[in-house]
C-alpha cells in the first residue's frame, strides 16, 4: 500500500485500526508523533481552561426585575395603583398593579431568552474528540481537548479545536459556518509555513472548532481553543454587540413621561383649586386622584406589549418565530433586508443541473424524474462508482439521489460490487478513483472524477480533444456550476498501480452541480421592490456564483459584485458610498458582513439581516432585526436572531414585513383612540372644578370606562386586517413618528368634539333643572356611546364605518355587546345603580344623550370621504 496515495479497504484489522496505524506512524521527524502526556494535558488545562466557551454572567431575576420596575412608566403605574389602594380603591388598584405584574412578567421572559449565543455556541462543537495522547488513541469529551493535541478527525465527524493538519488522505470539510461557502473545502497537510489562521479557501491546512469532516481522514495538531477558536472569535463579537431599543419603544416612553407630566400637573392644578375654592381638601384629593385616573398613560405600556405579543403569534402561525417581540413593528420599516445567499436564497443543497455527454447536454433540473436518456446513464454510472457509498460530501450525496431517482431499477446501479482501493485527490492530481470488483469477477472497474484539467491529463487528451469539454466546463463555471469531469478505466493485473496515471482512461463527459434557487426566492424579491425594500445578497462564495444566483432572482440589476477583500482594503468614507450602491457582496468573511451591516445603518438604513451559519451570528445581533433560518440554520444564528423562520421560507421575510406594517398602522390607531377618548374623560373631571360645578365623573365610572377602553385598544385596534395598499407604499421614515402631528391633532379633534357634546348635554340637564344623580346618568351615557363611536370610526382612517363593519371583527363586538350590556345594567339594575350614583331619566332624555354620543364622529366620517390621503393606505393619511 502506497501510505501518502491510496488506502486499502479490505484489511482485517477493519477501519478504525488501519486508520491509526496509519496516522499513528507517521513519517520520520514529523512533530508530537506520540502525543501529549497526561503531566503536559494538565499543565494546558491550568493554563488555558477548558475548550469552551465563558458563559456571561446571567442577571438574576431580582436584578431584571428591579431594572424593568425603575423605569418611570412602571412607576408612575405603580404609585398610582397604591394611591388607589390607601385610598380603598381596591378595583382600579388591582388592575394597574395586574397590568404591571403582566409587562414584568414579559419583559422578565424576554430578557432570559435574549442573550443565549454563546451557550448554543458550546453546544455546536462536538461532544466528543478522538486525540493520540502518550502514544494511544482515545475518545474525550471535547471540553478536555487542550492545546497541542493530536486530533484524529474522519468523514463526519465534527472538528474539536482549531488545528493544523499534519497528515491526511483526501480531507475536505464544511466550513459554510464560518464562510457561509456551500461547497466544502480541500484540506491539504501543512508543509513549511502554515499561513494565516482565516477559514475558506481550498489546499489550506488549517481546521476549524465546529466544522463538520466531509470527506477523507487526518491528522492535526490544535493550536487553539475555547475563545481563542474563530468560534471563539465570533462568540466575543457577540459579546460586544450591543442592543439597540427600537424607535417605537423609545417613542412610547417618551409619550408616557409627557403625559405622565400633564396629568401629574393638573392633578395638581385640581387638588388646589378644588381645596381653595371649596374648603373642601379631602374631596379635592379625590378629584385630584380621579383626573389622574383619567389621564394616566397606563394603557400606552400595555397596548404596546399586547400588540407585539398578539402578533409574534400571528406570525408563528405562519412558521415565524419571533425571538424579540419589539422588532415586529422595526420589521415593517425595514428599508434594506440583508439576506445570506447559503441556505436562505437557496436550498444549501447541492444538485446535479447540468450532464454533458459527447457534446450533448442534458437538463437535470428542468427533466423529471425517470426522464434520463440512455446516451448520459454511463455518466451517471461512473459518476456514483467514484463516490464513496455513503458519503458525506454534497456533491457526491446529489450524485446519489439523481442515481436513485433516474437509474432505479437498471442496470447501471450497482449496490453489489466490492471497492477494492481508493485514490484519493491531492494538490498536484484534482481527481480521485475508486477501484472496483463485480460479483461476476473479471476486469477491475476503475472510476475518476475531478477538476477538468485533472480528467484531461488522465485521459491523455490533446488540445484540439479537448477544446469542446474544456469550452462547456468554462461557460457553466462563469454561470456559477460547480463543474466535475468523468472518466473510466478497466484493469486486468492482479496488482493495482501506485498511481491513477498508471490506468487507461477513457473520458466520459462532465457533470456540473449547483445549490439551486428557493423557488419562491424571485417573487418575494420582486414583492420587497414592490414594497421599496432594498434586497442585498451577502455570501463567501464566488463572484461567479454571487452574480449568477443574483440574475435568477433578478437581484443584480446590472451592478457590480464587491467583494470582501475589496471591502477590506476600503477607507469608511468609500466603504459607505459602495455598501449603498452594492447589491450582492461575494468572498465576504464574517466581520466584513458586520461591517456591511454598520456601513448601512450608519446611512440612516434600516437593516434586517437573514441568516442560517455561525458566521452570520454577528451581524444578526448588530442588525435591527436578525432573521435566522428555523431548519437549516444553527443555534447560534437563532439565538442572536431577532426572528427564525421556522420553515426557512423566504417569501415568509414578506409576510412579517406585511405583519409588521399592519401592526404599526393598527398600534398608531389605537394610540390615537387613546388620546381621542381620554380628552373628554379628563375635560368631564377638570371643566367642573374650574367652573365650580358639581363632580360627573367618580372613580367608579374611571373604572368602567377603563373596562371599555382597555380591551378596544389592545384588543379591537389589534385584530383589524390591514388597510388597503399597505405592500404598495414605501417603508415609513425611520425617524418618523408613531404620534406626529397629524395624528394628534386628528386624535385631538375627535376627543374635543366629543368632549364638546358631552358638556352640552351636561348643560342642557342643568338647563331643564335635572338634578346632579340624573345629569350624571345622561353625560355618563354620552361618553360610553361615545367610546363605542369613537372605536367604530378608528377602525380605519380610510374607509367609512359602515365599510369596516362588513369587515369581520370578532373582538368589536364582543367589546360593544359588553359595554352596551354593562352599561344598560348600571342603569336598570338599582344596586348597581346606586353604587354609580345615577339618578332617573326618561327614555327621550336617553335617546338623545345616545344620539349626541353617535354625532360627536360624524364630522370624521365626512372628513374620510373629502380627505385625500397623503399616502395610500396609512392611517395617519
Amino acid at each position: 500500500m502506497q501510505r501518502n496515495d491510496c488506502l486499502v479497504y479490505a484489511n482485517p484489522l477493519g477501519y478504525r485500526a488501519v486508520l491509526q496505524w496509519y496516522f499513528i506512524m507517521p513519517p520520520p521527524g514529523q512533530i508530537g508523533r506520540t502525543g501529549l502526556s497526561a503531566a503536559e494535558v494538565s499543565e494546558h488545562l491550568a493554563r488555558d481552561g477548558y475548550n469552551e466557551l465563558p458563559v456571561e454572567e446571567t442577571r438574576t431575576l431580582l436584578a431584571i426585575v428591579s431594572g424593568v420596575v425603575r423605569e418611570p412608566m412602571f412607576l408612575l403605574l405603580v404609585g398610582a395603583g397604591l394611591i388607589y389602594f390607601v385610598l380603598g380603591d381596591l378595583e382600579e388598584g388591582a388592575l394597574l398593579l395586574s397590568f404591571v405584574l403582566v409587562i414584568i412578567g414579559i419583559t422578565v421572559y424576554q430578557e432570559r431568552k435574549s442573550e443565549r449565543a454563546l451557550e448554543a455556541l458550546r453546544d455546536l462543537s462536538s461532544p466528543r474528540a478522538l486525540v493520540i495522547r502518550d502514544g494511544t488513541t482515545k475518545r474525550i469529551p471535547g471540553r478536555e481537548v487542550v492545546e497541542g493535541d493530536l486530533l484524529v478527525v474522519s468523514e463526519g465527524d465534527r472538528v474539536a479545536a482549531d488545528a493544523l493538519l499534519l497528515s491526511g488522505v483526501n480531507l475536505s470539510a464544511d466550513e459554510s459556518l464560518l464562510t457561509g461557502e456551500s461547497v466544502p473545502v480541500r484540506k491539504h497537510p501543512a508543509a513549511g509555513e502554515p499561513g494565516d489562521r482565516r477559514p475558506g479557501g481550498d489546499d489550506r491546512p488549517w481546521l476549524y472548532s465546529g466544522t463538520l469532516v466531509v470527506q477523507g481522514k487526518g491528522v492535526a495538531e490544535v493550536v487553539a481553543t475555547g475563545t481563542r477558536t474563530e468560534m471563539g472569535a465570533i462568540g466575543q463579537a457577540l459579546q460586544s454587540v450591543q442592543r439597540e431599543d427600537t424607535h417605537l419603544e423609545r417613542e412610547t416612553a417618551s409619550i408616557v413621561r409627557s403625559i405622565a407630566l400633564i396629568g401629574i400637573g393638573l392633578c395638581l392644578l385640581v387638588v388646589i383649586v378644588y381645596g381653595l375654592t371649596r374648603s373642601d381638601w379631602l374631596n379635592g384629593l379625590l378629584a385630584g386622584i380621579t383626573l389622574a385616573m383619567a389621564i394616566l398613560p397606563e394603557e400606552f405600556p400595555v397596548v404596546l406589549t399586547i400588540f407585539l405579543a398578539l402578533g409574534a403569534w400571528r406570525l408563528s402561525k405562519k412558521n415565524v418565530l419571533t425571538r424579540r417581540v419589539p422588532a415586529i413593528e422595526t420589521l415593517g420599516a425595514t428599508t434594506v433586508l440583508c439576506v445570506d445567499k447559503t441556505g436562505t436564497i437557496t436550498e444549501n443543497r447541492m444538485t446535479v443541473a447540468w450532464l454533458c455527454a459527447n457534446g450533448d447536454e442534458f437538463d437535470c433540473i428542468s427533466g423529471t424524474a425517470g426522464a434520463l436518456p440512455e446516451p448520459f446513464h454511463e455518466l451517471l454510472e461512473f459518476a456514483i462508482l467514484s463516490s464513496k457509498k455513503d458519503p458525506f460530501d454534497p456533491m457526491e450525496q446529489a450524485l446519489h439521489r439523481l442515481g436513485d431517482a433516474d437509474l432505479y431499477g437498471t442496470e447501471h446501479l450497482h449496490a453489489n460490487w466490492e471497492l477494492l482501493q481508493e485514490y484519493p485527490l491531492s494538490p498536484e492530481l484534482l481527481a480521485m478513483s475508486n477501484v472496483w470488483r463485480s460479483p461476476s469477477g473479471g476486469d477491475y472497474i476503475i472510476a475518476v472524477k475531478g477538476a477538468p484539467e485533472a480528467i484531461f491529463d488522465l485521459c491523455h487528451l490533446d488540445d484540439s480533444e479537448a477544446a469542446g469539454p474544456r469550452a462547456e466546463a468554462e461557460q457553466l463555471a462563469s454561470g456559477g456550476y460547480r463543474v466535475l469531469d468523468v472518466a473510466k478505466a478497466y484493469f486486468r493485473q492482479e496488482d493495482l498501480p501506485p498511481i491513477q496515471h498508471d490506468f487507461v482512461f477513457t473520458f466520459l463527459g462532465l457533470i456540473a452541480f449547483v445549490d439551486p434557487v428557493r423557488p419562491d426566492a424571485a417573487p418575494a424579491v420582486a414583492e420587497c421592490k414592490t414594497a421599496g425594500i432594498r434586497v442585498a445578497m451577502i455570501t463567501g462564495d464566488y463572484p461567479a456564483t454571487a452574480r449568477a444566483i443574483a440574475d435568477a432572482i433578478g437581484l443584480a440589476d446590472g451592478g457590480r459584485v464587491l467583494t470582501g477583500p475589496e471591502l477590506e482594503s476600503m477607507p469608511t468614507e468609500q466603504c459607505l458610498a459602495a455598501v449603498e450602491a452594492t447589491s450582492v457582496f461575494a468572498r465576504v468573511v464574517p466581520e466584513q458582513k458586520l461591517r456591511i451591516v454598520e456601513s448601512l445603518k450608519a446611512c440612516g438604513e434600516v437593516v434586517a439581516m437573514t441568516g442560517d451559519g455561525v458566521n452570520d451570528a454577528p451581524a444578526l445581533k448588530a442588525a435591527h432585526i436578525g432573521i435566522a433560518m428555523g431548519e437549516r440554520g444553527t443555534d447560534v444564528a437563532r439565538e442572536a436572531a431577532s426572528v427564525v423562520l421556522l420553515d426557512d421560507n423566504f417569501a415568509s421575510i414578506v409576510a412579517g414585513v406585511r405583519m409588521g406594517r399592519r401592526i404599526y398602522d393598527n398600534l398608531r390607531k389605537a394610540m390615537a383612540f387613546i388620546i381621542a377618548v381620554h380628552a373628554p374623560i379628563a375635560g368631564l373631571s377638570l371643566v367642573p372644578v374650574l367652573l365650580g360645578l358639581p363632580l360627573i365623573l367618580l372613580p367608579v365610572h374611571i373604572v368602567f370606562l377603563e373596562l371599555i377602553i382597555d380591551p378596544a385598544c389592545s384588543i379591537v385596534f389589534e385584530a383589524e386586517r390591514e388597510e388597503p395598499g399597505i405592500m404598495r407604499r414605501p417603508p415609513r421614515r425611520p425617524e418618523e413618528r408613531i404620534l406626529d402631528r397629524h395624528t394628534v391633532a386628528i386624535a385631538l379633534a375627535q376627543g374635543l368634539v366629543v368632549l364638546g357634546m358631552v358638556l352640552a348635554v351636561y348643560a342642557a340637564g342643568m338647563w331643564i333643572g335635572l338634578g346632579e344623580a340624573s345629569i350624571r346618568t345622561l353625560t355618563f351615557t354620552t361618553i360610553v356611546v361615545a367610546n363605542l363611536s369613537l372605536i367604530a370610526t378608528n377602525r380605519s382612517w380610510s374607509e367609512s364605518i359602515v365599510a369596516t363593519i362588513r369587515r369581520p371583527n370578532r373582538a368589536y363586538w364582543i367589546v360593544t355587546a359588553g359595554a352596551l350590556l354593562f352599561l344598560a345594567a348600571a342603569l336598570s339594575v338599582p344596586f348597581i345603580a346606586e353604587l354609580f350614583h345615577f339618578g332617573p331619566v326618561t327614555p327621550v332624555q336617553l335617546g338623545i344623550a345616545v344620539a349626541a354620543g353617535v354625532v360627536g364622529v360624524v364630522w370624521f366620517e365626512i372628513a374620510k370621504r373629502l380627505r385625500h390621503p397623503r399616502r395610500k393606505g396609512a392611517p395617519g393619511a
